[in-house]
This record gives C-alpha cells, sequence and structure tokens, in this order.
C-alpha cells in the first residue's frame, strides 16, 4: 500500500504513541528510525493523520530485535525492510522453517539444558570453582543476554525448587548469586572511557535488595560498547535524581523485584536533565500506572533493545 493512500476509520492503524508504548522504543527514536531508514508509518487515516500499520509494527519490532543482536542500525533497518507486508503462513510441522535473517545460537534452549543442570548441580554442591567456570565459558562463548536467558534463570529455577523440596539451599543461591555477580562485573569493567559518551545510568528501586538484573544489564551493554555506571541495590531515588544531574545519562534503568518496593509515583519526580534522559524500568514489582514518558520492559532481551535505541 502507498503510503499516502488512506485507510478506513476501522483499520486506521496505530499512531506513534501507540506504537511506542507496545514496542518500548522512545517516540523521538521512532521518529529518527523514519527520517534516517525510511522505517516509518506508511497509512493515513480519514483524518490525514499518519498511522503505522501491522506490517509497520512487524519491521520496527524486527529492527529493534536485530539492534538488541548486536547489529549496526543501517544493517539491522536494510534486514528490516527486507520484510514482506504480510507474515508467511505458519510452517508445516513435516517442513523446516526458514531460517530468520539472525539464528540463534547453534542448540537453541535444548542444547541448553546439560549445562543447566550441571550449574545448579555444582551450585547444590558449593563448588564455586565449577560454577565460576561454567559461567565463564558460557558467556564467552554464547554472550550476556543469551546465558542470562537460557543458563542462568533455568539454574536458578533449579536451586529454588530445591529449596521448596528440601527446607534448604539458600547457601546454594548465595553462592551461584556472588560468582555470577562477579562474572559480569568483570565484563561491565571492560569498556573503555570515551570523554564523548554519555552513560547509562542502572539502580535499583529504594529498598530493593535484589541487583543481579541491573548487572546482567550493565554486561550486555558493556558488550556493545556502552558505558554504564551501576548504582546498585537500594539506591534512595534521592541519590538517583543527583547522579543523574552530575552524570547527565543517556538513559536511566531501574528495577524492582518485589511489590514492597515498586511504587512507581517516584519516577514521576526524577529530574528532567538535558540532553533529553530515557527512564526505563523492569521488575514484576512495579505497582501503579507507569508515569508519562518511562518506558517498562519484562525481559533483559527489551532492555537491552530499548537502552540501545536510546543511544542512536
Amino acid at each position: 500500500m502507498d503510503e499516502d493512500t488512506p485507510v478506513s476509520e476501522g483499520d486506521a492503524g496505530f499512531g506513534i504513541g501507540a506504537v511506542s508504548r507496545r514496542l518500548g522504543i522512545p517516540a523521538p527514536t521512532l521518529r529518527t528510525w523514519n527520517l534516517r531508514y525510511g522505517l516509518g508509518p506508511s497509512r493515513r487515516s480519514p483524518g490525514g493523520h499518519r498511522r503505522y500499520g501491522a506490517a509497520d509494527v512487524r519491521r520496527l519490532a524486527e529492527m529493534k530485535r536485530l539492534i538488541a543482536t548486536g547489529l549496526v542500525p543501517a544493517e539491522a533497518a536494510r534486514l528490516a525492510l527486507s520484510l514482506p507486508d504480510t507474515p508467511p503462513p505458519p510452517a508445516s510441522p513435516t517442513l523446516s522453517a526458514a531460517p530468520s535473517p539472525t539464528p540463534p545460537p547453534t542448540g537453541g534452549r535444548s542444547g541448553a539444558r546439560p549445562a543447566v543442570a550441571a550449574l545448579a548441580r555444582a551450585a547444590i554442591m558449593l563448588d564455586g570453582r565449577a560454577v565460576s567456570g561454567l559461567i565463564e565459558e558460557t558467556l564467552s562463548a554464547r554472550g550476556v543476554v543469551w546465558t542470562w536467558e537460557h543458563l542462568v534463570l533455568p539454574a536458578f529455577d533449579t536451586v529454588c525448587r530445591d529449596q521448596d523440596e528440601t527446607g534448604t539451599g539458600i547457601d546454594a543461591e548465595h553462592l551461584l548469586s556472588g560468582h555470577l555477580q562477579a562474572a559480569l562485573h568483570r565484563l561491565a569493567g571492560d569498556v573503555p572511557p570515551r570523554a564523548d559518551d554519555r552513560p547509562v545510568l542502572l539502580a535499583c528501586a529504594e529498598e530493593e535488595q535484589h541487583s543481579l538484573p541491573v548487572h546482567a544489564l550493565a554486561a550486555a551493554l558493556a558488550e556493545r560498547g556502552v558505558q554504564t555506571r551501576v548504582l546498585g541495590a537500594r539506591t534512595p531515588y534521592g541519590a538517583l535524581a543527583h547522579a543523574m544531574r552530575r552524570l547527565g545519562p543517556a538513559a536511566v534503568f531501574v528495577w524492582s523485584q518485589r511489590a514492597a518496593t515498586g511504587d512507581t509515583a517516584p519516577l514521576a519526580d526524577l529530574p528532567h536533565v538535558r540532553p533529553a534522559c530515557q527512564v526505563v524500568i523492569g521488575g514484576l514489582g512495579w505497582l501503579g500506572p507507569t508515569p508519562s514518558g518511562v518506558i517498562r520492559v519484562s525481559t533483559l532481551p527489551d532492555a537491552v533493545a530499548c537502552v540501545m535505541s536510546t543511544l542512536i
């Protein structure tokens, strides 16, 4: 469909705000992608307003996904624009689906199962050397996002199930957390400082003690050459605001794992720094409406893609 073709009111597509909320991509970034790469709205409502159609939204989602894998934006845009207007029909169970532009690592999720069992077993046996070795080896081979999604989270699930069944094992969880955080911290510190870079500021909500996801995001961003500053657990909002004014970050990520720490109201009082800074929140703890201008993400890949989109 030509981008200037009006559509019926019932098929008017999505405005830029709706697409921003749906995909977790800031509206200014969507405008930049439209101007720079041609990834913009291809429809018009009967009233003449530009609207994103379903195909436009799919291409933007693919652009976001490809950037999260480490592709430069220009290449990600080229691949996203190559998607057809309509998605292909589901592959027959008897046929192999066509490969995606960026296929997953060989083995996929099923390839992680032996490693998950080995890591959980090493943690339960309090074998710190084996835990560190498995984590470091997988980070080196697969990267932070894959390791987090397919090794770390399933291993923690196994360790926690063992706790539920035996009534013991908190020591295993602590040992696993400690060695993982050490490995992630080393990765996050590998980015050489550049005077012209605006860092990304990462913190836990006030009184939130679970900080591993923050360290995972810092390490994943470091793999992409992004400078971060990690304030860590239990960051008072006053301290976060002071750091924002002092550093002028490109983005701020705040994590809340527990409902007791997830009041969204203080987010509205964070300072508006210049140049503009995107606030992103993650975790299951957040309660209440998300303040205007704040983007909420639910997974580590989404958090990486959202933060990377602010740096373009």
